[in-house]
């Protein structure tokens, strides 16, 4: 091998070595998968800034729905795999393939990191005529399709909750869409729907505020930032087989980024994931901190995957089966 030669392919791994050592060197896109006000967006625009400052760059955050997170989703996927586009996710790519929603799902990223989970909610509008499940399930028996409930689409929060409902009782209710729980809880509050299944740290101030009233907290034990609103399993025991159970939030990056950047952007979100007004938000929203990333993460999408697809498929919502996708049963 000649002297220049030599000289030629170390200047170039050189070079790319300081690439990689000065990413970031450009805005960084940060696709939020829901609407301004949600869920997903809140718990991004809290962590992001404490991320930049480790980093030493800038993320843009942009709010992309549609498609039930689907349009976000591909958007990131279509994009250079260089660290440049994150996907601000929350948990439903992993139904896309079972919904008939998608051929993606988290399989086609690296997870920087799974931020928190959430626990879902009940809530209704303040003058609704029940305050209780058992009260909310006996006002839509003899009321059969007059109560509206919001849901965020096929493999949304709300489906899921949903099936757990219909699994165990009939439920005539008419379903109206939106763009995340955001916008639904809105809509709520306005009176264009009476029950939003949501995530309580979305729905949490509103509770506070008296602007939405809590009928049923979906987990198995009460929650500090709300200790007095009943779990689903105080009234209804059948549900302790189908919980705990909730949405998380993550920070994603396409498959096939530089294992550099990937450092770099996980030991970022990881200490971000730390720092006490965003510890104090997530606790006083309801939220479980997880801050977990690399083969922890994986781990935890996969069951994730197992338990929910398999749930929606007993509930006959699915399209398809998650055998044919290789998604075993728990």
């Amino acid at each position: 091998m000649s002297r220049k030669f030599l000289g030629a392919v170390i200047a170039l791994g050189l070079s790319a070595t300081a690439a990689l050592a000065e990413y970031p060197e450009k805005e960084i896109q940060g696709i939020i998968q829901w609407g301004a006000g949600g869920s997903t967006d809140t718990v991004m625009r809290a962590v992001t800034p404490h991320a930049e400052e480790v980093l030493g760059g800038t993320v843009v955050m942009q709010n992309m729905t549609g498609g039930v997170g689907a349009i976000a989703l591909n958007y990131v996927a279509d994009a250079e795999a260089d660290g440049y586009t994150l996907l601000m996710g929350a948990e439903n790519p992993l139904l896309y393939k079972v919904m008939g929603l998608g051929d993606k799902d988290y399989s086609d990223f690296t997870p920087i990191n799974i931020l928190a989970r959430g626990t879902p909610i009940l809530v209704a509008g303040p003058e609704a005529p029940f305050n209780t499940y058992p009260e909310l399930l006996a006002y839509i028996a003899e009321n059969p399709d007059e109560v509206r409930f919001g849901s965020t689409g096929p493999g949304g929060l709300p489906s899921v909750v949903t099936a757990m409902m219909s699994s165990t009782t009939e439920l005539p209710v008419t379903f109206v869409p939106y763009d995340g729980d955001g916008p639904a809880l809105t809509a709520l509050q306005g009176g264009a729907i009476d029950v939003m299944p949501a995530v309580l740290g979305a729905a949490i101030e509103g509770i506070r505020a008296g602007t939405m009233k809590p009928i049923a907290l979906f987990d198995t034990e009460p929650t500090a930032a709300l200790p007095d609103v009943p779990t689903i399993v105080s009234t209804n025991p059948e549900f302790n087989d189908l919980l705990p159970w909730g949405p998380f939030f993550g920070v994603f990056v396409k498959a096939g980024t530089p294992d550099d950047v990937v450092a770099k952007l996980t030991a970022a979100y990881a200490e971000a994931a730390t720092q006490p007004d965003f510890v104090e938000l997530m606790d006083g929203r309801g939220f479980t901190m997880m801050n977990i990333s690399g083969a922890e993460a994986q781990d935890f999408l996969s069951n994730w995957q197992q338990t929910t697809a398999w749930l929606m498929q007993d509930a006959g919502l699915t399209k398809a089966s998650p055998e044919d996708f290789g998604i075993a049963r728990k």
